[in-house]
């Protein structure tokens, strides 16, 4: 077995798991701030109470997600020693301040607001849940800029045998970072707007609390609508941004193989299961709309694998497959939220077509999984983008068994929190707000 391989399943699963947590913790602290801001402006009881039990999700969301977070940074050390050793001076600079700046507020605060509750005033408690979501949002900007070097990397120089930090400025302004960190973030939002739509619904559909959760799920709706038309814009200047500065990924997610002018989108493309040409399924051509979507021209050339040395590219399938559904969901969602914002006012009423929002629930857990396969497998086989590739960023003194060991064990670890977690607030979700009802009639 390749250590590298099971390097990379290890630190596969510990990303997945962790980012099952990390987006519902950023969109749920926005949903709070503003019914805690609601109810400070108005003195209403009932935003108050809205609070609270959106409230208990997101704290068991958060302990969940910084418990299944420590694992990741431990393996650049383990697992990718050389990797560190290599850009470790930029990578980690970017690691350093996440955790001594936006996770140390973001945690301080955290505290602040869970158990500051009639013990400080109203206006500085609500003012601990906007800066827990302020803190959450920077401390996603620092972990996407590391991961914006990866895919594209600037403000370095070479120096040895390492890569060392030239341009800070740099660095933070990258514009693939940023781009990802704004389709990430708007991801988050929508996810947790179609949470709070799903749960909401269910206890409508069973006719619980209607007042509480026809109210949660009007507030809930804009949110989904208002980001999912935002990541499908942001989502669309990323693939442009792609194409630019990763025209191998940008290939493999549309499974172009020629490259040329006036290039076309193929509506049916069944891509082989490799990464060489050949036996291609492609049919329905919408000529130079590929080339428009990447370049804002038809005319413009739009680079296909055969520019892209054979050992540099990605594996073409789960990259196309996985941009394809995601793409798809994404439409999907904002189909979803046009028509649900006209129908907000009679939701209660909906009888089974409740039943869409509680179905659809896991769709946006699994659309951004679905984007982060396009991103990082997509930048396969280099680790940092033209810069270090994957096989050579490996701890050499590993032997596959003992990464398997520690697959295995994490494997277990990660089963037993994640299903506990999940339990627990499916639970509390379930339960509804029965304890803080006395004021919300």
């Amino acid at each position: 077995m390749d250590p590298i391989i099971l390097s990379r399943l290890q630190f596969a699963l510990a990303t997945i798991v962790h980012f099952f947590f990390v987006p519902l913790t950023i969109g749920l602290s926005l949903f709070i701030a503003i019914m805690e801001t609601r109810y400070v402006r108005t003195g209403d009881e009932k935003f108050k109470i809205q609070a609270k039990f959106w409230g208990k999700i997101f704290l068991i969301n958060f302990v969940l997600g910084v418990v299944t977070g420590i694992a990741l940074e431990f393996q650049f050390g383990t697992n990718w020693a050389l990797y560190s050793k290599y850009v470790g001076d930029i990578f980690g600079s970017l690691l350093a301040i996440e955790a001594t700046l936006a996770f140390f507020l973001e945690s301080t605060f955290i505290a602040v607001w869970a158990f500051g509750w009639e013990k400080i005033p109203k206006k500085l408690h609500c003012a601990a849940i906007w800066l827990v979501f302020f803190a959450g949002t920077i401390s996603a900007l620092w972990i996407l800029l590391a991961n914006g070097f990866m895919q594209h990397p600037v403000g370095y120089e070479h120096v040895g045998d390492r890569y060392i930090l030239k341009s800070f400025t740099e660095v933070l302004t990258n514009t693939y970072g940023w781009h990802m960190y704004l389709h990430t973030v708007c991801g988050a939002f929508l996810l947790t707007g179609f949470l709070v739509m799903g749960i909401s619904a269910w206890h409508l559909y069973f006719g619980q609390n209607k007042e509480f959760f026809h109210a949660s799920f009007k507030l809930a709706s804009c949110f989904a609508l208002c980001f999912s038309i935002l990541s499908v814009i942001v989502g669309h200047q990323l693939g442009q941004v792609t194409a630019k500065y990763q025209p191998s990924k940008l290939a493999a997610m549309e499974s172009v193989w020629v490259t040329e002018e006036n290039s076309p989108m193929y509506l049916i493309v069944i891509p082989k299961f490799t990464s060489e040409e050949g036996n291609l399924v492609q049919a329905l051509p919408l000529p130079g709309v590929l080339s428009f979507l990447t370049t804002n021209s038809f005319s413009q050339t739009v680079t296909g694998m055969d520019q892209i040395k054979p050992d540099e590219r990605p594996l073409v399938w789960p990259v196309f497959y996985s941009f394809r559904i995601m793409a798809t969901l994404g439409f999907l969602f904002l189909a979803v939220a046009v028509v649900t914002i006209f129908l907000r006012r009679i939701v209660p009423t909906l009888g089974w077509g409740l039943w869409v929002y509680i179905l659809l629930i896991p769709l946006p857990y699994i659309t951004m999984q679905l984007g982060w396969i396009v991103t990082e497998m997509g930048r396969q086989p280099w680790i940092v983008y033209k810069l270090l590739k994957t096989a050579d960023a490996g701890s050499p003194p590993v032997d596959w068994y003992q990464v398997l060991i520690t697959l295995l064990v994490m494997a277990a670890i990660y089963a037993l929190i994640s299903i506990t977690g999940f339990v627990m607030m499916i639970r509390t979700a379930l339960k509804g707000p029965q304890d803080m009802t006395e004021h919300y009639a």
